[in-house]
This record gives structure tokens, C-alpha cells and sequence, in this order.
């Protein structure tokens, strides 16, 4: 029987500093929840919107693998590996902390608001050499289907990291569904609804409402109304 948990929109942690308002899907900075320390490998969702002009100043990193996916506006990125960059909504960006980075992100847009989400995963090998990437993904290839934007392979489709995960990002219409497999063994899917609403192995899943689903082979998802969701193929076991 497969296992699942449910994390409802509105039981995030919550951060408003004005210029920053950040939902935690799990705990982070001043929200800690022992039962939300993470969902196996995957250590950190945080749904973050940023005023314009405002953003994080310089700050360390070290062994864990960050994904930026900007939903809204422009998020500039600046880094000591003189990587400078603006990433905005169709993009995604990858950085292997290992053995130490440091980052400033800033809203590229004086007055518009960014929005964009924030992942952390524990690599599956540390101290590596830092590195950073990003890639610029065709929309059109998730409508209706799932495209696949992160692997633990560099040659496959989208960018890679140090773990044995898989993102797949899905906008479909009102009553299609897809069934998915589970990568590898011993992982689970992490489902963060960005809009819409979905059905999951039997669960009604609401936006920005995450759904975690392990010890099971596959599943189906199915659109309840036209909906885009991100799907977390990560290892329960690291």
C-alpha cells in the first residue's frame, strides 16, 4: 500500500518582512515544525514573493543543491563565481553549493513583484566543487504532458544536480489525466500545486497544497480543472 501525506496551503510556515512574504512547505528560518523537516531528500519549498527592487544580499551556501524556478518577473542572480544572470518565469537554475558559495538574488524589476520558488535537496555526494546552471525550457512541452526540467543526468533533458531526482512540471487542461513512474527504487514524489486543483491517488490536492506519495510504483494524476503542478521525484532514504 502506498503511503502518502497532505500539506495543506494554509499550514505553511509564513515569513512577511515586508519586502519578502514566504510560504515554508517545510520548516525553515523562524518556522520549525518537527513533523515538517523535510520530505526524504527534499529539505526545503519555500513559495517566495519579493518586492520590487528588494532582495536577499550576499549569503553562504554549502552541500546542498538549490533550484530557483521564477513563476513571476525577473530574479537577478549574482554569485563569487562571477556567474550574473536574470532568470524569469520559463526558466529554471540549479547551483551545487558543496564546498561553499556565496549569492545574492534581487528583483530585477524596480516596481513589479517576483515570484518564484525555492528548493533545497541534500546532495548525495559532498564537498564537490561549487557549480551553477540554468536553462531556458520550452513551456509548450508541459501542456498536457509532463516535462521533465531537473535529472541526476547530465545528458538527459533539463539541468542536473547531485541526487537521484527527477522534476517534471505539468500544466494540463480539465479532465486529462497521466499517470507517472516512480524513477527509482526507494523513491517518492513530492507534488506542489502551483494552480488549479488535482486528484492523486485519491486525494483532492488544491493550489499550492503538497501532496508526498511513496512506497508505491506509480500513479495517476488527474486535472480537476485546468491545473500546473511540479512533481518531486526525490529519495525517502539519503
Amino acid at each position: 500500500m502506498s503511503k502518502t501525506v497532505l500539506h495543506l496551503a494554509n499550514s505553511r510556515g509564513k515569513a512577511d518582512m515586508g519586502w519578502l512574504k514566504s510560504f515554508h512547505s517545510f520548516s525553515f528560518g523562524g518556522y520549525y515544525n518537527p513533523e515538517r523537516m523535510n520530505f526524504g531528500a527534499l529539505r526545503v519549498l519555500n513559495d517566495d514573493t519579493v518586492a520590487g527592487g528588494k532582495g536577499f544580499g550576499e549569503h553562504p551556501h554549502d552541500n546542498m543543491e538549490i533550484i530557483s524556478i521564477p513563476l513571476e518577473g525577473g530574479l537577478k542572480h549574482k554569485d563569487n563565481m562571477n556567474n550574473q544572470a536574470v532568470i524569469s518565469d520559463g526558466d529554471i537554475q540549479v547551483m551545487s553549493a558543496g564546498t561553499g558559495i556565496f549569492h545574492s538574488e534581487h528583483n530585477n524589476d524596480p516596481s513589479e513583484t517576483v515570484k518564484f520558488l525555492q528548493i533545497w535537496l541534500f546532495p548525495n555526494v559532498r564537498n564537490v566543487e561549487p557549480r551553477y546552471d540554468q536553462l531556458t525550457l520550452n513551456k509548450e512541452e508541459r501542456h498536457n504532458k509532463l516535462q521533465q526540467v531537473l535529472s541526476p543526468n547530465k545528458d538527459d533533458a533539463g539541468v542536473w544536480i547531485y541526487q537521484n531526482t527527477w522534476f517534471h512540471l505539468g500544466n494540463f487542461d480539465k479532465g486529462l489525466s497521466t499517470e507517472y513512474t516512480i524513477k527509482a527504487p526507494g523513491n517518492g514524489v513530492y507534488a506542489f500545486i502551483l494552480s488549479g486543483s488535482v486528484e492523486i491517488d485519491g486525494q483532492v490536492v488544491n493550489t499550492r497544497d503538497g501532496f508526498g506519495i511513496w512506497d508505491t510504483d506509480k500513479f495517476t494524476i488527474k486535472a480537476l480543472s485546468d491545473a500546473e503542478f511540479l512533481l518531486m521525484d526525490v529519495p525517502m532514504k539519503f
